[in-house]
Order: structure tokens, then sequence, then C-alpha cells
């Protein structure tokens, strides 16, 4: 029987990490597969850089060498950003080649695009290591779907301000300290502005609305806000009641309404994501027959991304892709039945909102006014928009999970 001929478009970390996955569980995949996945072509940029790969590969910067080797099944795509993907997706697709990629940004900007059009050209395009890297978030939904109606989704998506964030708490060090070490460590980019200011998180979460709905919300309704102005005070207050501060997405269905949001938010102790430390991601998702199912692991590197890259490939030639049931819901911002807990710092001695707790914590020659307010989402959100010296993060639990944070708050006053 023929190989399975793969092409792989770029040659970074992912690609190449594929690309090394594919050379040593070579047997594993034939046994799964049936026949031997062969590496057929890669696009690089640079045709001077010298890389490790095998000399009967197809090497080449010209996407249209790539696209016209004799017999090519597959295209695995591992560039960044929405240009060039978008282009040599569309072309593989009109080709009738299947599609994989890792890439979140072209999926949230042009998902919807490129699936209507491997429908049309009766192709697949698969996407598991879009989000959250190693962890089987995608393909998870998609088995849950077919008989679950998914009321909640709870995730940390970025795993470089998830470990920025559990760095500040550990060692007592400044954002800058933190950040700085993260990309020492590489896992922040030179310019991080797309995980810091939480661009990372949010392209992820509208590949997940749309999965679940089939469409994505306006992104001007989105609330969505980074970590970059969280700072060691914050961190420190937080932990006086046992609380951690955390970067996390959330969609969540109100009846026939959907909101979406991705912004930092205060957890206790009882939260399932309040144990996700450093570089992990995690999701929890709450569907109404099964309940609570939480993914956790690795979001990022070359293998875990390789990890689900390669089931991809396995599952395009395993399982019949069947069309999920579409649910006719609208995305709203700001609506919420029940009042919510928010965890202020700053002075609200002249506030009109209606403080639960309020205490001070020392830091160094100062000490931080911190209270736990109580009211309706778009009252508070509006207040601290309108009042710049303050910050508030939404805590995340129901007022009854919260009964430990009351009490310390409450011990503090």
């Amino acid at each position: 029987m023929s190989s399975l001929k793969v092409a792989l478009l770029g040659f970074g970390t992912v690609g190449s990490g594929v690309y090394q996955t594919v050379q040593s569980h070579q047997q594993r995949l034939q046994s799964l597969l049936g026949r031997k996945v062969e590496i057929a072509g890669v696009l690089i940029k640079n045709t001077n850089k010298k890389r490790e790969i095998d000399s009967h590969i197809v090497v080449s910067s010209d996407i249209e060498d790539i696209l016209n080797i004799p017999d090519l099944d597959v295209v695995i795509e591992a560039i960044v950003g929405v240009e060039p993907g978008y282009t040599y997706i569309s072309k593989a697709i009109e080709k009738g080649l299947h599609v994989i990629t890792a890439n979140k940004e072209l999926i949230a900007h042009r998902g919807d695009v490129l699936r209507d059009k491997a429908k049309k050209h009766q192709v697949r395009i698969e996407f598991e290591a879009a989000v959250a890297g190693g962890i089987p978030v995608i393909s998870t939904l998609k088995h849950l779907l077919r008989v679950n109606q998914v009321q909640r989704i709870e995730a940390i998506l970025n795993g470089t301000s998830n470990y920025i964030l559990t760095h500040i708490r550990e060692t007592q060090s400044s954002f800058g300290d933190s950040l700085r070490l993260a990309q020492d460590n590489g896992y922040a980019e030179a310019d991080p502005s797309n995980d810091i200011d939480g661009w990372d998180a949010f392209y992820k979460l509208m590949v997940l609305s749309d999965l679940l709905f089939r469409k994505q919300p306006k992104w001007e309704q989105v609330i969505h806000q980074g970590i970059r102005h969280i700072t060691l005070e914050d961190i420190i207050a937080a932990e006086s009641i046992g609380c951690k501060i955390k970067h996390v997405a959330t969609i969540e269905r109100i009846g026939e309404h959907v909101q979406v949001k991705v912004e930092p938010v205060l957890l206790s102790g009882s939260h399932p994501l309040y144990s996700v430390e450093g570089v992990e991601n995690a999701v929890i998702v709450s569907g109404d027959i099964v309940g609570n199912v939480k993914l956790e692991g690795p979001g990022a590197g070359a293998l875990p991304t390789a990890s689900a890259i390669i089931e991809d490939l396995v599952n395009l030639y395993h399982f019949t892709e069947k069309e999920l049931p579409k649910d006719e819901i609208s995305y709203v911002t700001g609506l919420q039945l029940e009042e919510q807990s928010w965890f202020v710092i700053g002075d609200l001695s002249n506030s009109h909102l209606q403080v639960r707790n309020h205490w001070k914590v020392r830091m160094e020659n100062q000490w931080i006014s911190c209270s736990i307010v109580t009211g309706h989402e778009t009252e508070i959100r509006t207040y601290l928009q309108a009042h710049t010296n303050l910050k508030g993060f939404r805590i995340q639990e129901k007022q009854e999970s919260l009964t430990n944070a009351f009490a310390l708050a409450s011990e503090l006053a």
C-alpha cells in the first residue's frame, strides 16, 4: 500500500516537533493507519538556513512546489498569524487536500470561511492543537456535544500568563521580573503582548465559541482584559483571604443567551482551577448531562503540540466527521440574573457600591484597602471604569462557594 503523504508548512518549534514525532513513532503510526506516514515536503521561509531534514524530502520556500507534490494527502500548517497561512490553506483545500493546523489566530479570524470551503471540496480541516496544546479539548467537546448541551466552559488557556502570575505569588517578585524570567525560559516571546494582553487566550476562546455554537460573538461584545496591570500588591491582597488571581476564559450559557469573557478573576481554594500553576493549561466543561469534566496538561511546547497534530492526523482516517447539532443562541454582554461578588482594591469609603466586607492588608510601609462588594455585573464594571484609582476582580464562583474567603475577610476587618 502507498504511504500517507504529508507536507509541513513551517519548520519552527511546532513543525520540527511534528517532523521528529513522525520519524520516531513511525511503527506506531503505521499500525494505527495501516500505512507509512511520509513527510513528503516542508515549506520554509529561509532556504539558506541549515535544517536536519532528510535529503529526499522536497524543501522549498514556494508553496506551489509543496502543493504540487504528487499524491499528497494532508497539509499540516504551523505558521504564525493569519497570513500567509490563510492563503496557503485555501489553496490546499481547493486542491482536495485535508488540512491540520495549530494556528489559533487564523482559525479565530477565518475558521468559518475555511470550514465552509472544506465542506465544499469534501475535505476536512482539523485544529486540535489550536487550543491548549496537548490537551484534547476540541475532540472532547466534539464528543460531548453529540448528547450534551454545554452550559459553561472555564479555562486557563495561556501558559505564559499563568506562569507569570504563579511566579509573582510564589517568589514575591514584580510583574516585570516575572515576565523577564518567562522570556529567559522560552515561555514568552520578545514581544509578549499577545500573551500578557490576553489576545492568545481570546483567539482560543473564539475558536471554542465557534465550535460550540457555529458562530462567534462580535469581538467588541467580549469582555477582554490581559494581566499587564497586575502587581505584587494585588496578588498579596488576594492571598489575604486565601484566594488567587488567575487569567480565566469563560463561556456561560443562560437560557438562549451566551456571555463570553477572558480576564483576570479571583478564585478561592474550592475552585478546580485554583491549583493550576506554572505553564499548565486547564479546561472545565460543564454539560447538562455529564456534569463537570476537567482537562489539564501542557498547553504549549513542541511535543505536546505535535501530539495534538498527530491525533488529528490519525482521526482523519479513523473517524468520520459528522456535523454537530446547532443551537440557536445569541451572544450578549452584561446579562446576569444573580448578584455577583467582586474583590476590589482601593478606597470605597465614598462609594455607593454594596460593600459586604472591608479590611486592610499591610504591604511594606503601606496599607492596602480591600473590599468584597456585591451587585450586578454591569453596575460594578461601570463604576470601576469610572474610578481608575480602583482595581476590581470578578470572583469566579457563586457566593455560596465563598464561605472561607468571606470568613477570612470578616476576621481581617
